[in-house]
């Protein structure tokens, strides 16, 4: 979700203001998830590296998610919405953590979407907590490990792989999200700052993903055959 800062900068505003209307525009998304039968929906709220940010800016998008939280989780709730966070929790106030903690008991039984929010997160990160929880697990494998006795200890082990990915705000890279997963993953990239990205935005980026053919290492001619 990249962009709000830009687009509070283009309106001569302070970044906060563009982080304030991007929370709106995730409400937004969530809705229209919902409507079109999305399953999962993942988030990239705060990575392991938006820590560099200035202090003040940090502060406040703690402060907006924490609000986010208190306001939102009763309407996900009602919604049949799961919520979900990934991340290191350890830099998090107790308070934040204890709203956390909150959300995802009230909403783990809930059948609907499972809404994941990532925050101070990072794929690198997630990668070597994996490796050490599965080393620490199954210290006999050592030297013999495969990918089915590392994916139980990622982060994002209740869902699926990622069908597409979608990056907001022009630029072209993965900044380190949920680098073992999205090896398979359609990537599309769109200038739109996240705060313009409406409905119409995501059905755009929908439409290119429906017309790409995903072989997962066969052919065309192997696919049309099964």
């Amino acid at each position: 979700m990249d962009g709000n800062g830009r687009w509070a900068k283009q309106r001569f505003l302070p970044r906060v203001a563009g982080h304030k209307v991007g929370v709106e525009n995730v409400r937004s998304m969530i809705k229209h998830s919902v409507n079109i039968g999305v399953e999962y929906l993942t988030l990239f709220a705060f990575s392991s590296e938006n820590w560099r940010r200035p202090v003040e800016e940090v502060s406040f998008l703690m402060g907006l998610f924490m609000e986010a939280l208190k306001k939102e989780v009763a309407k996900l709730h009602k919604s049949n919405v799961r919520f979900v966070m990934i991340g290191d929790r350890t830099k998090f106030s107790e308070a934040l953590c204890y709203e956390i903690a909150s959300a995802e008991l009230l909403t783990k039984s809930n059948t609907g979407l499972t809404l994941t929010i990532a925050a101070n997160y990072g794929g690198r990160w997630d990668l070597l907590q994996a490796m050490n929880a599965m080393q620490k697990a199954n210290p006999s494998l050592l030297g013999n490990y495969n990918e089915e006795h590392l994916s139980p200890y990622l982060s994002m082990s209740f869902s699926p792989e990622p069908d597409l990915f979608i990056r907001t705000g022009g630029e072209k890279r993965i900044s380190n999200f949920l680098l073992w997963q999205l090896a398979y993953s359609e990537l599309y990239f769109t200038d739109t700052l996240w705060p313009d990205f409406d409905d119409e935005a995501f059905k755009l980026a929908i439409q290119s993903y429906q017309q790409r053919e995903r072989r997962f290492g066969r052919t065309s001619e192997q696919l049309v055959a099964t």
